[in-house]
């Protein structure tokens, strides 16, 4: 008995391609999303998918753009919450640091970065500075680029070695995120007591 496929539209066949292309980054590292293992995956062919990105570094561009969409979409959410007092500050690391190990955003950066496919790190880069300048329209006096900045670096720094890291060092597993929260509660008590006393 065979299966009848539903047919999807250009763009419906283009978004199953980048969801798979995820998929296959975070399940079996960089190295696993090719042209070739996205298609297998989707049950497109290889041309199909080089009409759709152009390229394999096209496919990791349009990659990129999703990742960073999702990922500033999700701190976005945090920081206005926490903002608003709805939830507690620490989601802001934690959802920062998912984005970057369990979203894939760091093993993407890296993917991009070692295999000189600089370029395609511009979605990440753009929707990082999108996001920092909505968080600190009306904030002009908090340090939010300053925060976004260790913060980024320390995420993506956990993703690619915080396991090893730990390890080597005899700390729990943790650690980092641990220190990024206390380090976001002290520099917001700060702000805030320099606020008051000013």
């Amino acid at each position: 008995m065979s299966i009848k496929r539903e047919r999807l539209n250009p763009e419906e066949s283009r978004a199953a391609a980048l969801e798979a292309a995820r998929r296959l980054l975070i399940e079996h590292g960089p190295q696993a999303v090719t042209l070739k293992a996205v298609a297998a995956e989707v049950g497109k062919t290889h041309a199909n998918l080089l009409h759709h990105f152009g390229s394999a570094a096209g496919l990791q561009s349009a990659l990129a753009a999703l990742i960073s969409k999702r990922v500033s979409a999700g701190i976005a959410e945090a920081v206005v919450k926490s903002r608003q007092g709805e939830v507690d500050p620490i989601e802001i690391v934690d959802r920062t640091f998912d984005a970057f190990g369990r979203e894939g955003a760091g093993a993407l950066a890296a993917w991009m970065i070692l295999s000189g496919n600089r370029d395609a790190l511009n979605p990440v880069l753009d929707a990082i500075h999108g996001l920092v300048d909505q968080l600190g329209e009306g904030h002009e006096d908090r340090p939010v680029h300053e925060m976004t900045l260790w913060l980024v670096l320390a995420a993506l720094g956990d993703s690619l070695l915080g396991d090893e890291m730990a390890t080597a060092l005899g700390l729990p597993r943790g650690k980092a995120r641990e220190l990024a929260r206390g380090q976001l509660i002290a520099t917001q008590k700060r702000f805030e007591e320099g606020k008051a006393a000013g």
